[in-house]
C-alpha cells in the first residue's frame, strides 16, 4: 500500500480542523449540562386525560419545550426551549389552573429525556 502524503497546506488545515472539533466538543457537553428543567410533584393526576390537559396548557407557554408526565409517580417535567428559561411560578400556575395541586417544584440540571430515562429505569427496578 502506498502511504498518503499530505501537502504542508493540507497538514495545517487538518490540524486546524482537529483543534476546532476538539474545542467544540466541551462546549456541546456544557450546553447539554446547562439545561435547567422544572420538575413538579402534582397531585390529582389519575389518567391520560389529566396528562393531556396539563400538557396542552404547558405547550402553550412560549418558553416551554419538551414535556414529560408520569402519572404513576405524579411527576411533570418541563424543559425550556433552546436559549430560554422557564418561570417556575408560571408553570406551576398553569398546572393549578388545569385543576391539579402542585405539591413541590424543583429545578434540575437534566433534560426531559434524562428524567424520562431515569423514571423508566426506576420503574423496571421495582
Amino acid at each position: 500500500m502506498t502511504p498518503i502524503r499530505f501537502t504542508p497546506m493540507a497538514r495545517r488545515l487538518t490540524g486546524a480542523l482537529t483543534l476546532a472539533v476538539a474545542a467544540a466538543l466541551p462546549l456541546a457537553a456544557l450546553a447539554a449540562e446547562a439545561v435547567q428543567s422544572l420538575k413538579l410533584q402534582v397531585n390529582g393526576m389519575v389518567c391520560s386525560f389529566c396528562a393531556q390537559g396539563i400538557e396542552k396548557r404547558l405547550q402553550a407557554l412560549p418558553d416551554a419545550g419538551p414535556i414529560f408526565i408520569d402519572l404513576r409517580n405524579k411527576v411533570v417535567a418541563v424543559e425550556p426551549r433552546a436559549g430560554r428559561s422557564l418561570d417556575a411560578a408560571r408553570v406551576a400556575s398553569e398546572v393549578r389552573e388545569a385543576g391539579y395541586e402542585v405539591v413541590a417544584t424543583e429545578t434540575v440540571a437534566k433534560t426531559v429525556a434524562q428524567i424520562r430515562t431515569e423514571t423508566r429505569a426506576a420503574r423496571q427496578e421495582r
